[in-house]
């Protein structure tokens, strides 16, 4: 079939055109006789997928989306959300690219304030997500933020985005972004909703001790969803995570065993990042740690140490350098496990030492300066 001809049309024209195009492809809610209602154009828009040619399907759709960029904001919603699900799934990987695109249009072409650019963006979500282009839709959270901000979506919309969100970044093996969107998720609840959203808490929690590159976790706790869930062994792995050592972990697995299993946790992974944590606590609190003292905290032969401690550095958790000679490990920084009102004490005192010892360089430079422009004055 060919392509009707948009270019040069007043939207009237490109209506018809359009009608008669659809009517061809067995609508029967146009009439090509008559200036049909855009949204019965948009109603049967899939129909363009029929024929499986994507330079045809992208033509169709471009100019639908040019009329519909032009609709007042009231009218609109109604025309775009039904477009919108007409898109959302496409038939094929090639078409779902058109989709793509043409959403892409459409989102950039509305007015930044109009509040069908969150139904565009969240469809866009849902397409990127199906044919694995979920780079070309979303980088990041502060981005992202940015681009809805003037259209101000409500909570409950955010929270929808951000559910498909997470959905179409695990789609896409993203899993780094979608446990950061599911955190940013959690943290849209408050004491009153959060059990609405238990099992996606618990869901956060079991990605994060799973992900062998996630060591910190208390901010977890501070979450009010993941508070419902105190008093549930969930919850107690998590604290055991959080500020525990190797041994405590070995504890409550030889006790529940059949539970940390039962969430799909390997032993031996949770075994890795548990020595790494403790290394990490035992870092906080001494300059130098002996070989002996990691053989006993974590649970190594003398022949395992010394590679174990590489694995460490290589996660740039710990800044430190290994005494071979003298079997033990220096540190020079770690990253904390936790981080609470003592350590931003800490981090307070420290600013503040900082800032007198600024000041103390620029009195003195400040008087090396006064003394040889007066040196110069004397000589002239």
């Amino acid at each position: 079939m060919s392509l009707p001809a948009f270019i040069d049309l007043t939207v009237e024209e490109q209506a018809t055109e359009l009608c008669s195009y659809f009517k061809a492809l067995g609508a029967s809610n146009v009439d090509d006789d008559q200036n049909s209602d855009l949204s019965n154009i948009v109603a049967v828009a899939d129909l363009c997928f029929k024929e499986g040619n994507e330079v045809e399907s992208e033509g169709v759709l471009n100019s639908i989306v040019s009329m519909l960029v032009l609709l007042p904001n009231e009218k609109a919603e109604p025309i775009i959300t039904t477009f919108c699900q007409k898109l959302a799934k496409p038939p094929s990987n090639k078409l779902g690219l058109v989709c793509l695109r043409v959403l892409s249009v459409l989102f950039h072409g509305l007015d930044p304030v109009s509040t069908t650019r969150y139904t565009v963006y969240h469809t866009l979500v849902q397409v990127a997500g199906q044919v694995e282009q979920m780079k070309t839709v979303f980088t990041d959270l502060d981005k992202m933020r940015t681009q809805l901000g003037p259209c101000k979506p409500n909570n409950e919309q955010m929270q929808k985005l951000l559910r498909s969100l997470h959905e179409a970044l695990l789609n896409s093996r993203e899993s780094e972004l979608a446990s950061k969107v599911m955190v940013e998720l959690l943290s849209t609840y408050t004491t009153e909703n959060a059990s609405q959203a238990r099992e996606e808490a618990q869901r956060c929690i079991v990605a994060s001790l799973a992900d062998p590159n996630t060591f910190l976790l208390d901010h977890l706790l501070t979450l009010q969803p993941v508070k419902v869930l105190e008093g549930a062994l969930l919850h107690d792995l998590l604290t055991v995570f959080v500020t525990e050592k190797l041994s405590a972990y070995l504890k409550f697995y030889e006790e529940k065993k059949d539970f940390v299993e039962g969430l799909g946790l390997k032993h031996e992974q949770n075994l890795r990042k548990m020595r790494i944590l403790t290394f990490m606590q035992l870092a906080e609190n001494s300059v130098e740690l002996p070989f002996e003292t990691l053989e006993k905290q974590l649970q190594l032969t003398e022949d395992q140490v010394e590679e174990f401690v590489l694995q460490v550095l290589k996660t740039k958790l710990v800044r430190a350098r290994m005494d071979q000679l003298n079997k033990k490990v220096l540190v020079s920084s770690t990253m904390h496990r936790t981080f609470g009102k003592q350590h931003w004490q800490q981090l307070r005192e420290l600013l503040t030492t900082w800032r007198g010892h600024l000041r103390q360089v620029k009195d003195s430079m400040l008087t090396i300066v006064n003394e040889q422009a007066e040196l110069l004055a004397q000589q002239s």
